[in-house]
């Protein structure tokens, strides 16, 4: 039987789901990969996939032009998929946005429509499946935020450029960003203190004191460099507010994780109503999550009131740790899907 990867290469993570041509999800795997580094840890990284992974046709979306290793967002298109031909046998396709797929010789044409256009793929995904939906991936890094309705994309922006100027895309995450972005101040103890303009510690050690991500979902450097324990965790985030670990027992510096979770919470909730606040009919709308983070989308639907759906719902797997796992790599799976429908509507 014919199987598909498709493939999400992020300046941080690639993400690779294996669909067979029922769409059932074979494997999916999410690799660590600083591209900021160099090609060198992408070429490293599909390496990794490769070994588990093997399959007729490649389906690819990328964010990683993003990198600063790259001149321009164009170079980091045609760099990428300069790379992609040298290490994916079989049939190589990208995904271009409007245009749906191209090979390899439109890339360099088609740059523009392929740069960061992983969301998209997911939202129309979601779209052949919920008819009335605020679509939320909160990744590592960012949140996309998306309405749907009468099944179709109902969204402002297509660029990056377009998307952070009207709340669609918004740049915070449950793994990467740093807890000085979050926020300038914080409430700590009684008092409110100032937050260190510094690259101390990020989302990680927050969700990783409050319980709510798995160490699995965690895979990218911590701020120092050291171990994601729960210790560790907290003497990073201790250093945003001019702290020592010691200087207050674990639970302090739990409550203090919790205050910078709602801070962000807030951030990704307001841009959450502003979406909403434009849609004529709500009646019928559901929230639909996806991602690492989706358990802040889960929290701030039940806030606005809104029905709350996980993604896997509507994902097809052998286990139900595949579900989880195609979730946190949803565009690589949304983008191979659309691909196998791609197919079959042609054959």
């Amino acid at each position: 039987m014919k199987t598909y990867i498709g493939w999400d290469i992020g300046g941080a993570h690639l993400k690779a789901v294996l669909l067979d041509a029922e769409c059932t999800v074979l494997a999916a795997k999410q690799v660590y990969c600083p591209l900021w580094l160099g090609l060198a840890q992408l070429d490293a990284a599909i390496t990794q996939v490769l070994a588990e992974f093997n399959a007729h046709q490649h389906v690819v979306t990328m964010t990683g032009e993003l990198a600063d290793i790259f001149a321009s967002r164009q170079q980091g298109v045609t760099e990428i998929a300069q790379l992609l031909s040298t290490k994916l046998q079989g049939e190589v396709r990208y995904y271009a946005g409007k245009q749906q797929f191209v090979d390899a010789a439109m890339v360099t044409e088609c740059w523009s429509d392929i740069a960061s256009m992983n969301w998209l793929a997911s939202v129309q995904f979601v779209a052949q499946n919920v008819a009335c939906a605020m679509f939320v991936d909160i990744g590592s890094t960012t949140t996309d935020i998306a309405c749907i309705h009468d099944a179709m994309p109902m969204v402002k922006g297509l660029t990056d450029a377009e998307r952070m100027q009207c709340d669609e895309l918004v740049y915070t995450g449950v793994v990467r960003t740093p807890l000085m972005a979050v926020t300038r101040q914080i409430k700590f103890g009684n008092k409110v203190s100032h937050v260190a303009a510094e690259y101390f510690a990020t989302a990680a050690d927050v969700y990783t004191l409050s319980g709510e991500l798995p160490l699995d979902d965690n895979a990218a450097a911590t701020a120092d460099g050291a171990d994601k324990s729960m210790t560790s965790c907290a003497r990073r985030i201790a250093r945003m507010v001019g702290c020592d670990v010691t200087d207050a027992p674990l639970n302090t510096w739990q409550d203090l994780a919790l205050q910078f979770k709602q801070q962000q919470v807030n951030q990704i909730k307001q841009a959450m109503q502003n979406q909403l606040s434009q849609l004529k009919d709500r009646n019928n709308l559901q929230v639909i999550g996806a991602g690492a983070g989706s358990f802040l989308v889960a929290e701030i639907a039940a806030q606005l009131n809104y029905p709350y759906r996980e993604v896997t719902d509507f994902i097809v797997a052998k286990h139900v740790n595949l579900k989880k796992l195609a979730s946190v790599c949803f565009p690589a799976y949304a983008v191979a899907f659309l691909a196998v429908k791609s197919s079959k509507a042609t054959s």
